[in-house]
């Protein structure tokens, strides 16, 4: 096809789960206002899996600038559990940028997507 955007992959892998219970919430977008959430953005790809699992794949992508955001859901309640605004389960972000008081912004998480060979390895992080 003329002018389509060219179609890559991105490979993600997590680490440093304190456990296999529950699940992972992977968000991956490109829109800037709706991260880390994703919860208003039609294009986002979101996917729920088994914590034990650390890797997936996002085929089809359209090449430009994305970020990913990770809940590990541990008691499968859909939603990243807090204790006075405190996360009480993991979290993690692409490029793993230094958490502050919130949730980094979009452009410390963003990263490229050019061609095939697009990994990403999140660390996750627990605070209580």
């Amino acid at each position: 096809m003329l002018g389509a955007a060219p179609i890559a992959h991105l490979d993600v892998s997590v680490s440093q789960m304190r456990s296999a219970k529950g699940l992972l919430r992977v968000c991956l977008t490109a829109d800037p206002d709706n991260f880390p959430a994703c919860i208003d953005d039609a294009d986002a790809v979101t996917r729920s899996v088994p914590a034990g699992t650390h890797a997936l794949r996002f085929e089809g992508l359209p090449t430009g600038n994305y970020a990913v955001a990770v809940i590990h859901d541990e008691n499968g309640n859909a939603k990243l559990d807090t204790f006075a605004g405190i996360p009480r389960e993991g979290f993690g972000f692409s490029r793993n940028p230094v958490i502050r008081f919130s949730a980094p912004r979009f452009a410390a998480a963003r990263f490229a997507v050019t061609g095939d060979a697009n990994q990403q390895q999140i660390r996750m992080r627990y605070i209580l």
